[in-house]
C-alpha cells in the first residue's frame, strides 16, 4: 500500500493549526529517526502505536540541552530544581500547592520508581491491585518482582468500578498480607480522567481496607478540553499514598530519563528508606530536559493539547466513516484511543502473563498490520478485557490519521 498524503510541514495546513506541533514534520522526516515507534516495523507500515508523539521538540527544552552540550555540563544530576518546577507548573495548572519538595525523589523513570516504591511498602508474594484493561508494563514489571497481580476491571463505562474494586482490596489483603493498589491517572488505554470524587471514594476504599495507592500521573498535562485532572495526593485520605510523573509523554521525553515520586505527608517516612543508588539512575540531561519542559514548556504543550483535541475530533468522524461498527468512547485525555473491535470476531485467549513483548501482536491488531499495514497495540496485552480491543496513538499529522483510518477500513472490507 501507498502513502496517498504528501503533507509537508506548513502545507495545506488550516491557519488554526499552524502552531500545532503535530503537523511540523512529514512522513519522511519521520522514518529518518531510530527510536522504537519509527524501527520496529518496516517502511510501508504507519504506526500508530507505542506511546511516542510526531512533534518537534518543544523549544525550551531543546535550548535547554543545547546549552548543556555546549557547556559540557553531561555530569551526574543533582539538586530539586525539578521538584520545584513540577511543584511550580503543578500549583499553575492544576491549582495545587501541595507539592512538596522535600517529599519527592529523582528515579530513572516512572516505572522503575513504581518498582522502588512496591519495594518500600510491599513484600515478595503481596498483591498489587490493577484496574484491568491498563498499561501493560504494570503486569510485566510487578510481576518480575515477585508480587502477584489482582484485577479489578473497569465497568462498561470504562471508568473505575468501586464494587469491583473493593473485592480485589478484600482479596488482594487476604491472609493479612500488604496490599498495593497501582492506579493509572489519567487511565491509559482508556482516556478516563479520574474526577475528584472517584479519587475521594478510591481513597477511603484504600484506607478502609489497608491498601497503599501509588498513581501513576504520567500523563497528567494531557487532559483534553472537556475533562480536568485531579493530583491523587490533592483528595482526602490520600496523606500515606504516592504519586509518580515525568514530562516524557506530555513533551516526548521517553529518551530523556528522570521520572519523579512524590509521596503523601504520611509516606515521607517510607520515601526515606529509597536505597540511595535509585538516584544513580536518572540522565543528567533528561533532569535538564524535564526541568525546562514543566518549567518553559507550557507555550508549547497548549498548542500541543489544541492539535490532541482537533486530532481527537477528526478521530472520531473517522471512525464512524471507515469502521463505524467499532465502540471508542472518546478520551478525555492522553493522545491514545481504545477501539473495541469485538464486531471483527477475532479476540484471542486473554494473556495477561505474556506481557510487554513488543512482537506480540494478536487479534485485531494483527489484521491491521498484516492487510493495512497500520501497528496498533494489540489489546490482550492489557490485561482481561482487552483481547477484542486495540489502542490507537492518535499524536500524529491529521495526514497520517486520515491514510492510517482509510487503510483499516479497507482491509475489514476487502474480502
Amino acid at each position: 500500500m501507498h502513502d496517498h498524503h504528501g503533507d509537508r510541514a506548513g502545507s495545506e495546513v488550516p491557519e488554526s493549526r499552524r502552531a500545532d506541533p503535530l503537523v511540523r514534520l512529514p512522513l519522511e522526516r519521520l522514518r529518518e529517526r531510530t527510536s522504537m515507534k519509527w524501527r520496529a516495523h518496516p517502511d510501508d507500515v504507519l504506526p500508530l502505536w507505542v506511546a511516542e508523539m510526531d512533534v518537534p521538540l518543544a523549544r525550551p527544552v531543546a535550548e535547554a540541552l543545547h546549552g548543556a552540550i555546549d557547556l559540557g555540563d553531561t555530569g551526574y544530576p543533582y539538586g530539586t530544581a525539578y521538584a520545584e518546577a513540577l511543584a511550580g507548573f503543578a500549583r499553575e495548572r492544576w491549582r495545587w500547592d501541595g507539592l512538596r519538595v522535600e517529599h519527592t525523589a529523582v528515579v530513572p523513570d516512572v516505572m522503575m520508581g513504581i518498582v522502588e516504591v512496591l519495594r518500600l511498602i510491599t513484600g515478595p508474594g503481596d498483591a498489587v491491585v490493577v484496574c484491568s484493561p491498563v498499561y501493560p508494563p504494570f503486569y510485566a514489571f510487578v510481576t518480575h518482582d515477585a508480587r502477584k497481580i489482582v484485577e479489578a476491571r473497569l465497568g462498561p463505562d470504562l471508568r473505575v468500578d468501586l464494587g469491583t474494586l473493593e473485592e480485589a482490596f478484600v482479596r488482594a489483603r487476604s491472609r493479612g498480607r500488604r496490599a498495593a493498589f497501582l492506579m493509572s491517572n489519567p487511565h491509559n488505554p482508556t482516556g478516563v480522567v479520574h474526577t475528584r470524587d472517584e479519587l475521594q471514594a478510591i481513597a477511603r476504599l484504600a484506607r478502609k481496607h489497608g491498601v497503599r495507592v501509588i498513581s501513576d500521573e504520567i500523563h497528567a498535562p494531557l487532559v483534553l478540553p472537556g475533562a480536568t485532572f485531579v493530583p491523587f495526593l490533592d483528595v482526602e485520605g490520600s496523606e500515606n499514598g504516592f504519586a509518580l510523573t515525568s514530562a516524557s509523554k506530555a513533551w516526548n521525553l521517553a529518551g530523556l530519563k528522570a521520572g519523579l515520586v512524590i509521596a503523601g505527608a504520611e509516606a515521607a517516612g517510607d520515601l526515606r528508606r529509597m536505597p540511595e543508588e535509585v538516584s544513580h539512575g536518572p540522565s543528567h540531561l533528561g533532569v535538564i530536559a524535564h526541568t525546562a519542559a514543566f518549567r518553559e514548556g507550557g507555550t508549547w504543550l497548549d498548542e500541543l493539547v489544541g492539535g490532541l483535541d482537533a486530532n481527537r475530533a477528526l478521530l472520531g468522524r473517522l471512525i464512524a466513516e471507515h469502521l463505524p461498527e467499532a465502540r471508542y468512547r472518546p478520551p478525555e485525555g492522553t493522545y491514545l484511543a481504545w477501539l473495541d473491535c469485538t464486531w471483527l470476531g477475532l479476540h484471542d485467549d486473554e494473556r495477561s502473563d505474556e506481557l510487554g513483548v513488543v512482537s506480540d501482536v494478536a487479534g485485531p491488531a494483527k489484521l491491521f498490520l498484516d492487510r493495512a499495514r497500520v501497528a496498533v497495540s494489540s489489546g490482550h496485552v492489557f490485561g482481561s478485557g482487552g483481547a477484542s480491543c486495540v489502542r490507537l496513538n492518535f499524536a500524529t499529522s491529521p495526514a497520517i490519521l486520515r491514510e492510517a483510518l482509510s487503510r483499516m477500513g479497507r482491509a475489514v472490507r476487502e474480502p
